[in-house]
């Protein structure tokens, strides 16, 4: 009664009925790929949650400290500040050590689900037009992640996160003319300085996290404002959205998702160890551990700076050094390749159509294999970042592994890439539906030809051989374009009700109507020729005369009919 009475006292005030009664009514698509992002989402809550509880115990500065308390190896040691609140933090306070483990985890699942979100969004081409913005805003919230939870590991000062920052400051001291001064400012003088603890803290608990906010914000807004991409399927076109409402349906299911979500961190955070920084010790500027491995999602840096082999040449008198290509070239290519990805397959497709329904990766074999290939190539940079691991099982000499995997980093990515560019036209050119169900003969004509593909521009295009009589023809008329599904052994002609603009987008329909039925382009009935100047007149006169001689015939009867009756005529 009372929550009622408030919210009728509200809704008179602020009328939000009729916007929450059109939020409510909104359809969400079923997949379950969809859910990604909102698996994303959760874990920055759990972030937010348990490190507002973090910040409570944590000391962020580097002022020498004497360390008193559980852990016995490390009681009465000096060590800094940070480090001895994070080791007393994950031993003396009460449900410390599974919130920070729990924090740590949600750190990982989140860069992960980001990262799984935007693969999905690349091979389905949902960052086309119109939500390249969309793409934009997804591709700098991954970023922020990344710089994000390389703050949070190195903040406790242990040896294992104060090597890591010796390493990414070895980085950008390397961009040559800029890049001490990026350090120092930074890090508000030489590594390592006193203040640069403080400043990682800022940045992590109130900048970046305020910053994710705002592009979250964006990025639910722009979604809503666009409405949802979906998969092809019967019932689903370009204008609508087929799936569950976002209340009750959508909204039950997405809440048990939070729960499972938040289950799943807090099991991990209080089952599965992560990041025991009272093993590694307090940082100290002259002391390494070995083997040393980041968290993956900065493993792929790491990976390349064992790699790259130690080239150094100077520009203008400058010294490039030899961190500044695996470090800095690098990871700029990459992230400037992501921003500028829906624009560069725009250029070279000329597709500027807005879509609403996602593509399959066999739809386009080019992208899946780019694709394919770069993932592999990270893939095999985060493998190199535990090249001292690998050659401890092994027992062999840890250059012996760099040098074979020099080989693969170059050599897998372009086989990898080339084997996806091959399945995905042999499903799409084929009948199967899935890789399992290939045959020899599907990937065979994978290296073909299509079917009806022209040589030449003027050549006429025939349907396949192994559908005789079955295809999709397309023809211009006018300024539009229009197909028609036909079947000549059944005699069944089908004509699309709808004209489309493009050839390409009157395939896509008839694709998305008729799946793996062959397409040919043919010259389409003949326009009506125009009458010629003597037929128009004579049809002209022909249509007056038989009206002067309808009228005639009209007056003739009246006057026999007033002639006959003797009455006053009518």
């Amino acid at each position: 009664m009372i929550v009622d009475r408030l919210a009728r006292a509200v809704d008179d005030r602020l009328r939000l009925s009729p916007v929450a009664r059109k939020a409510l009514a909104k359809v969400f698509p079923d997949h379950w790929s969809f859910m990604l992002g909102e698996i994303a989402l959760y874990a920055f809550v759990a972030l937010v949650l348990t490190g507002v509880y973090l910040t409570l115990f944590f000391d962020p500065s580097s002022a020498d400290r004497v360390y008193h308390g559980s852990y016995a190896p490390l009681d009465g040691s000096t060590t800094s500040a940070a480090y001895a609140s994070t080791v007393r933090l994950s031993w003396d306070v009460r449900a410390g050590l599974l919130i920070r483990q729990t924090h740590h985890w949600a750190a990982l699942v989140f860069v992960a689900a980001i990262l799984v979100h935007l693969v999905r969004i690349f091979f389905t081409g949902a960052f086309r037009r119109p939500r390249e913005a969309n793409w934009l805003v997804g591709v700098t919230m991954l970023t922020l992640a990344l710089a994000n939870g390389f703050t949070g590991y190195s903040m406790p000062d242990d040896l294992l996160s104060g090597l890591g920052l010796r390493i990414i400051v070895s980085v950008v001291e390397s961009i040559p003319l800029v890049g001490s001064w990026l350090v120092f400012l930074g890090l508000g003088g030489e590594f390592p300085s006193d203040a640069m603890i403080p400043r990682m803290f800022v940045s992590h608990v109130l900048l970046v996290p305020a910053v994710l906010v705002a592009l979250v914000s964006a990025h639910l807004a722009m979604i809503v404002r666009q409405k949802h991409t979906q998969f092809p399927g019967p019932g689903r076109t370009e204008h609508n959205v087929v799936g569950s409402r976002l209340y009750p349906s959508y909204s039950l299911r997405s809440l048990a998702l939070f729960a499972w979500v938040l289950a799943v961190l807090f099991a991990l955070g209080g089952l599965v160890q992560i990041n025991p920084v009272w093993l590694y010790g307090p940082f100290a500027p002259g002391q390494a551990t070995s083997p040393a491995q980041p968290d993956w999602y900065v493993a792929w840096g790491d990976g390349a700076l064992r790699l790259f082999p130690p080239w150094e040449f100077r520009i203008a008198g400058h010294l490039v050094p030899a961190p500044f290509f695996p470090g800095v070239a690098l990871g700029g290519v990459t992230f400037l390749a992501l921003y500028a990805w829906p624009f560069l397959e725009r250029l070279c497709t000329g597709d500027r159509r807005p879509h609403q329904l996602l593509d399959r990766p066999r739809d386009h074999p080019v992208r899946t294999g780019i694709g394919v290939a770069a993932l592999t190539f990270f893939a095999a940079l985060v493998v190199t970042a535990g090249d001292g691991i690998l050659a401890r099982l092994l027992r062999v000499p840890v250059y012996d592994v760099l040098d074979v995997l020099r080989v693969v980093v170059l050599v897998l990515p372009l086989l990898t890439g080339a084997l996806a560019v091959v399945l995905a036209r042999a499903l799409r050119r084929g009948d199967a539906a899935r890789l399992g169900e290939l045959t020899r003969a599907d990937l065979r004509a994978a290296g073909r030809p299509a079917p009806g593909a022209r040589s030449s521009p003027d050549e006429p295009e025939l349907p396949a051989a192994d559908r005789p009589g079955e295809r999709i023809e397309l023809w211009p008329e006018g300024g539009v374009w229009r197909w028609r599904y036909r079947d000549e052994p059944a005699g069944v002609a089908i004509l699309s009700n709808r004209a489309v603009h493009t050839e390409r987008e009157a395939a896509d329909s008839a694709r998305l109507a008729y799946p793996g039925v062959d397409q040919v382009t043919v010259p389409g009935p003949p326009p009506p020729a125009p009458p010629g100047r003597v037929r128009t007149a004579l049809r002209r006169w022909g249509n007056a005369a038989l009206g002067v001689s309808l009228l005639a015939a009209a007056l003739r009867r009246r006057r026999e009919r007033d002639r006959g009756g003797g009455g006053p005529p009518r």
